[in-house]
Parts: C-alpha cells; structure tokens; sequence
C-alpha cells in the first residue's frame, strides 16, 4: 500500500494526471493513439513537481517528478520526447481555457515566457485536448 502512495502523482502532476485520466476509457482517444509511444515532460516552473505524460499504445499516465535540483528534468535522466515548461498560472490558463489560441502561445514562446523543445511530439497535446 505505501508503494501506490509513493507512485501517485503530486502537486502539478496531479493536477494534469486528473485531466488526462478520463481519456483511458475514451475509445476516440484508443484507436487515435494505438500505434504511438511518446513520453511529453509538462514542468511548471515555479511548481515542486512536473507532470510526465506517458502514452504508450492507447493508454495515457502521468509520472510527478521533483523539479529540483534541475538535473532531474534533463532528457538524459527522463527520457522525455517533449518538453513543455513555463509558469503554473499560464499552464492552468491553457489547460483549462477556451479562449487560447495558437497565435497567443507562439507569442508567449517568442517573449520566453514559454519554453518548448521536439515541437513536434509536443503538438500532440492539441490533438489531446481536442478529445
């Protein structure tokens, strides 16, 4: 029992494992994501933890990871494929709002508040959340 309170997300990573959880039992979500293994790393920077998104052939799970020392963040270590990292309060404004758009994050990635690395595993959180 101590062993599944130790393996259950924290903080940040909670928060983003009660957001994608509901997508296991979407079968829109299983036949779309069926063939893909990805590993997309969410680090609110100002947070304790940073939420690992892990989709590994049509199921989804999140992993919390300490923030700190930074040396636990680097791909060597995570063997993340993306990295998405900027602020808590701009991460629940995307997360959670509508009114985001695509221009209004490549503007914030252009004034570097934030930062995004393998864009192009990263974009597969749009396809996420149009779920």
């Amino acid at each position: 029992m101590t062993e599944e309170k130790k393996k259950r997300p924290r903080g940040f990573a909670a928060t983003v494992a009660k957001l994608v959880d509901p997508l296991n039992e979407n079968e829109k979500f299983k036949e779309r994501f069926k063939d893909t293994g990805v590993k997309i790393l969410l680090n609110a920077k100002d947070g304790k933890y940073a939420a690992l998104l892990v989709i590994d052939k049509g199921t989804i799970h999140v992993e919390g990871i300490e923030n700190k020392p930074k040396k636990n963040l680097k791909k060597k270590v995570v063997g993340w494929d993306g990295l998405f990292q900027t602020s808590t309060p701009l991460f629940l404004e995307i997360l959670g709002g509508d009114e985001v758009s695509m221009g209004k994050i490549i503007r914030k990635v252009l004034t570097g508040k934030i930062k995004i690395r393998g864009i192009k595993k990263v974009l597969i959180l749009l396809q996420l959340f149009e779920l």
